[in-house]
């Protein structure tokens, strides 16, 4: 099974990914974590130092073509992978950026994610923008304004696919988010389960 975790900085993708990851091995069952990174975090960074300010066209070019990458060999090691495949962000995590950029979707895309394998389960772990910047300003290794979370986040609902995704409270414990996941898992292997029963 392959479930992709989204959403906003400061909504804990990572954290659940690794204990999710973490729980399941724990289970003597199979998982892969893999982390689709677009190196946004290191930009910011890097140009908040050398007091750089990015064109948003330039800082999406270099993300997308991190991105793509990643989400390429992510899938290619996913295939020869038997077990539970959990992937830390995707696509859609760069046109929801785009989105809230007030960048064009483009064609490369949204192409990808017709052409890729679809993943059995996309989940946006939500939360209040709010409580992401405090996160984010308690983890302190970045920078993300309150007004640039709150437009991601109305970007993350307005993507086309959102409708087909599985929400989840990330804004509570994680022990409970990680249990949230597991129900959301043990939902979707049910249903394949029924589908798979009415075919035969």
């Amino acid at each position: 099974m392959l479930i992709v975790l989204a959403g906003i900085d400061g909504s804990g993708k990572s954290t659940a990914a690794k204990a999710l990851v973490t729980s399941v091995l724990a289970e003597g069952k199979n998982a892969l974590l893999l982390s689709n990174y677009a190196g946004r975090r290191r930009m910011s960074l890097l140009a908040a130092r050398f007091g750089v300010h990015l064109p948003a066209r330039l800082a999406d070019a270099v993300e997308t073509t991190l991105r793509v990458a990643n989400v390429l060999i992510s899938h290619v090691r996913a295939r020869s992978f038997h077990g539970l495949t959990v992937m830390d962000r995707h696509l859609d995590c760069q046109l929801a950026l785009r989105e809230a950029r007030g960048l064009p979707r483009g064609r490369l895309l949204p192409w990808l994610l017709r052409k890729l394998p679809a993943p059995d389960l996309m989940i946006y772990l939500d939360i209040d923008p709010q409580q992401a910047h405090d996160r984010i300003v308690a983890r302190g290794t970045d920078e993300e304004s309150l007004a640039d979370l709150t437009a991601l986040r109305d970007a993350y609902y307005s993507l086309p696919r959102f409708a087909g995704f599985t929400v989840l409270d990330a804004g509570a414990p994680e022990y409970e988010v990680l249990a949230g996941l597991k129900r959301a898992i043990a939902a979707a292997e049910e249903a394949s389960l029924s589908a798979a029963r009415l075919k035969v």
